[in-house]
């Protein structure tokens, strides 16, 4: 009998092994999840950190951009009102005849003494004349057809008229040149 009670207490002993072990174990399986856990937080923290500098330098860049889109194109709506005072102006230029300009020699060097000071302010400004000339191609990009006509010896999409001339703020069309076209002419 005396055997019995040392396989139990060889038994005991190796189920107690068998415990420590599973507990050791079971503290290694914690320990290591504990530091997964420790890990996935540090990813998730980094990519939000880096999603939070993606985020800044976009919106610094966004804000750059509309700073400069402010700066050159902030005046738009005072340019578009100016543009009838330049075609006023170019209208009586072109309208004075060489009696009035012998006559009302002072007024006239007035009229265009302000009318170069327009054109200046304009250019400071980065506003620039779109003048197209006849027998020039037609161009949708800064020409606006008025009226199309056939006329002789031109081909189909020459100018044949100006009416007005376009305007550009740097690169944006301000107001197209408004022309008269030439269609195909019919034989």
């Amino acid at each position: 009998m005396a055997e019995p009670k040392n396989n139990e207490f060889l038994d005991d002993i190796e189920d107690a092994e068998a415990e420590a072990y599973a507990e050791e174990m079971a503290e290694i399986d914690d320990e290591e999840m504990e530091l997964e856990q420790v890990r996935a937080e540090r990813d998730e923290l980094r990519d939000r950190f880096m999603r939070a500098l993606a985020d800044a330098e976009n919106a610094r860049k966004r804000s750059d951009r509309d700073r400069r889109e402010a700066e050159n194109y902030g005046g738009s709506k005072l340019s578009r009102d100016m543009l009838p005072v330049y075609d006023n102006m170019k209208r009586a230029l072109e309208t004075i005849t060489e009696e009035q300009k012998g006559s009302n020699s002072a007024l006239i060097e007035g009229i265009e003494l302000t009318m170069r000071e327009l054109l200046s302010v304009f250019k400071k400004h980065g506003i620039e004349v779109i003048a197209p000339h006849v027998g020039d191609r037609f161009d949708p990009q800064h020409h606006q057809a008025m009226f199309e006509a056939p006329v002789p010896g031109t081909k189909a999409g020459d100018i044949i008229q100006v009416a007005a001339e376009g305007f550009m703020l740097h690169d944006r069309l301000l107001r197209p040149a408004q022309v008269g076209v030439s269609s195909m002419p019919k034989s």
